[in-house]
Order: structure tokens, then C-alpha cells, then sequence
């Protein structure tokens, strides 16, 4: 491995960073986006018990917009309950727009990452290319089996590129799909509670 590391010459070091910066985020997003911790289960009907017992102290509150990023989401709902339901929905809305772009903390970098990365590996293989026949024009052709060796060393990056490319770019079409999904599963819940406390809708359809 690390033979044709080297044999890629510069290049092959921000491509091996970038490969270790894929890896590092794909492992923290497949934690951070775990459903039962953006949506943990039953928590709209805890609220509800909550908003039942009146214990909406600020301690309380703080409590629910730490425990998950659906809690910050219902807890807006909760601080503007005595509104009408428009207005409820409204800060819901926005709070849930921030908490859709915390969900997708780093996913720009990956998918950055899966676009640069081929284009490392062309460079480093135009370069070594360049090399390749700037030896050709000094020397001639030569051994043709040393010229091959030039070629496939030349080739090396290309190759790093692409291998890192694929799985950064599946993963973070992959994790753009799950938020989306984990965002409406949020919609979904915290419509749920607007409905409850406005009497549109009873505790036991949660």
C-alpha cells in the first residue's frame, strides 16, 4: 500500500487526507444521525404530558431543546403555545429550518471531498504523464517496459482518486436522503403536538 502511495508522488497526500477526513465524517454522521436520536420515540406524547401538568418551567424547556434536535423543535412549539395555531407552526418552521442545517453539518465537505478528489488524481496522472514523455523527448523510447512503469506509476493517482471518490459520493447522497427523511419525521411529529394543543386532534392518536 503504502508502495503505491509513494509511487503517486505529491498529490497522493491530500488525497490520502481527504480519504481520512471521508472516513472521520461518515463515521460521526452515521453516529450524530441515528433516528432514535433526532426522533426519539414517544416524545411528542411526553411533551404533551408535560404541557398537561403545566410544568413548563425554563429549566424544563432547556432540558427538551438539549435532549434532541426534535426537542429544540418542540420546544419553540411550547414557548409560543398561548399564539394561534399559524403563528405556533411559524416558529416551529423556523427552528426546524435550523436544525435541518445542523443536520447536515459536514455533508458539504463530503460531497466536496468526492468531487476534488478525481480531479487530484487526473492532475497527479497529467503530471506524471508530463514527465513520462519529457523523458521520452531526452532519452527516446528506451526499454518500452521502463516506459510502461512510468505510465502505471502515472496512473496511480487517477486510481487513489477515483477509489476515494466513489464511497464519499454514496454516502453523502446517502445522508442527504436521510435527513430529508428525519426532517418530514420531524414535521410529522411536531404537527402533531400544534394539533393536540389546539384541540384538533386527541392525545391518543400520538
Amino acid at each position: 500500500m503504502w508502495e503505491l502511495i509513494s509511487a503517486g508522488g505529491l498529490l497522493m497526500l491530500p488525497i490520502v487526507l481527504c480519504s481520512i477526513a471521508a472516513v472521520g465524517i461518515i463515521a460521526e454522521r452515521f453516529w450524530t444521525l441515528k433516528r432514535d436520536k433526532v426522533i426519539p420515540r414517544d416524545l411528542v406524547e411526553k411533551v404533551w404530558y408535560m404541557a398537561r401538568q403545566r410544568e413548563f418551567s425554563d429549566q424544563n424547556l432547556k432540558a427538551l431543546e438539549q435532549q434532541s434536535p426534535l426537542g429544540r423543535v418542540l420546544a419553540a412549539g411550547l414557548v409560543n403555545k398561548h399564539y394561534d395555531r399559524d403563528e405556533m407552526k411559524d416558529a416551529i418552521e423556523e427552528v426546524g429550518a435550523h436544525v435541518a442545517h445542523d443536520l447536515e453539518k459536514y455533508l458539504n465537505t463530503l460531497g466536496t471531498i468526492a468531487a476534488v478528489t478525481p480531479l487530484l488524481g487526473l492532475l497527479g496522472t497529467v503530471i506524471g504523464m508530463i514527465d513520462v514523455f519529457g523523458e521520452i523527448t531526452h532519452v527516446g523510447v528506451g526499454n518500452p517496459s521502463d516506459l510502461a512503469g512510468g505510465i502505471s506509476k502515472a496512473l496511480v493517482t487517477t486510481a487513489g482518486g477515483i477509489a476515494v471518490a466513489i464511497p464519499s459520493l454514496m454516502f453523502y447522497r446517502y445522508f442527504r436522503g436521510h435527513v430529508e427523511e428525519l426532517v418530514i419525521g420531524m414535521e410529522q411529529e411536531a404537527l402533531k403536538l400544534v394539533e393536540i394543543l389546539h384541540k384538533r386532534r386527541s392525545h391518543k392518536d400520538i
